[in-house]
Formats: C-alpha cells, sequence, structure tokens
C-alpha cells in the first residue's frame, strides 16, 4: 500500500517533482469520498436545472406541471443552492483553502443577502484575488437573484411566464453554473485532494 502522506510538491520545473506512487482502490476511495458527496449534490441542481431548461426550450411545463408547481420548483431549486453555497463558503471551504488555493476566499458575495456590492477599493482587491470557484459564486449567485426576481414576478400575477424569457435568465448563468459543477468535484478528487492531504487528514474532513 503506498503511503498516506501528502505527496510533496517540489519547487522548480513539474519535471523535477517526483511521481507520486499509485494510490490503491482503497486510498483512491478514501481520497475521493468528499468529491464523490459533493458530486450526488450537484446532481441533484443539475436535475433541477434541466428540468426549468428543458421546459424553457420546448415551451412546454415538464411533467404536467402546472405553473404554481413549476414557479415553485424553480424557487426552490435557487433556495437549495444558495444554501448550499453559503455552507461551503462558512463550513467547507476555509479549511480546505488552508493548504488548497483553488479554495481561498476573497469576499466573494456579500453574506448578508441584501444585494449590496462592496465598493471599497480593498474588498474590490480581495474579490479580484479570489480564486476561481469562489468567482463563479459570485456570478452565479448574480444569475439567481435575476431568475428568483422573474419567478416571484410570475407567482405573484405580476408578470406572466413565459418560457423565452426564462430560457434567456438561465442562458446568462448556465455555462458558468455547470462548469463550476464539474470544477468543484475535479479539485475534491483524490488526485488532487492526496496533493494536499495525508490519508488520516481526509479521513476527519466532513462535508
Amino acid at each position: 500500500m503506498s503511503s498516506s502522506s501528502p505527496a510533496t510538491v517540489a519547487p522548480g520545473s513539474a519535471a523535477s517533482e517526483p511521481k507520486p506512487q499509485p494510490l490503491s482502490a482503497y486510498e483512491f476511495k478514501e481520497y475521493n469520498r468528499l468529491a464523490e458527496h459533493m458530486d450526488a449534490f450537484h446532481n441533484h441542481f443539475r436535475s433541477s436545472w434541466n428540468l426549468l431548461y428543458t421546459s424553457a426550450s420546448s415551451g412546454r411545463r415538464a411533467q404536467g406541471m402546472s405553473i404554481r408547481a413549476f414557479l415553485n420548483a424553480g424557487l426552490e431549486f435557487i433556495s437549495h443552492l444558495e444554501m448550499h453555497h453559503s455552507i461551503e463558503e462558512r463550513f467547507v471551504f476555509p479549511d480546505l483553502a488552508k493548504r488548497m488555493p483553488e479554495f481561498r476566499n476573497g469576499l466573494e458575495r456579500n453574506p448578508s443577502g441584501d444585494g449590496s456590492k462592496a465598493k471599497s477599493s480593498d474588498q474590490e482587491s480581495k474579490r479580484r484575488k479570489a480564486a476561481e470557484l469562489l468567482q463563479q459564486h459570485v456570478e452565479i449567485h448574480e444569475g439567481m437573484e435575476g431568475l428568483r426576481d422573474y419567478l416571484r414576478r410570475c407567482l405573484s400575477g405580476e408578470t406572466e411566464l413565459q418560457m423565452g424569457v426564462l430560457k434567456a435568465q438561465l442562458d446568462t448563468w448556465g455555462t458558468v453554473l455547470w462548469t463550476h459543477l464539474d470544477q468543484e468535484v475535479l479539485a475534491l478528487g483524490a488526485e488532487n485532494m492526496r496533493r494536499y492531504w495525508s490519508l488520516d487528514e481526509v479521513r476527519k474532513m466532513r462535508m
């Protein structure tokens, strides 16, 4: 069985780095546990997105849903995704960011949820330095706010649900969402996690 210690990243070129020993099936499963757990959440979001997008593209509500049920399904999707990201940013990413640059934070979005944006140059500087995964959270939440506003106005009767408008709303952030769902799982995958953490450390991680 190979060592459970994280692989040492030597300074200099990639060619100078020692090639890590292959993981056993057991070690791979242990190192890959967080990725599998995350992907299970993400598959739920993919399914919810597909329900909305397929309906918006075809012009027909999925599965014979009523308008109210369809709109509530969209709002529930947004609520669950928002909660998922909040948990990640508060409890998961800070621990991972101690060693993994992929998860370093930079005041990505206002935790108060009131929609106001950071104005100071210091905050903007930190935001620019945020890792790509966290920057994606910013873009995703901007898209979510637009979609939530539209669905709420449709639900209240203020405006009529139009599938073309819904599709346009989804198109503004669909690419970044799907990219994020894939990249986050890859960052938590076994081969990447072993670079930063020992097997014992990974076993103690919770999500």
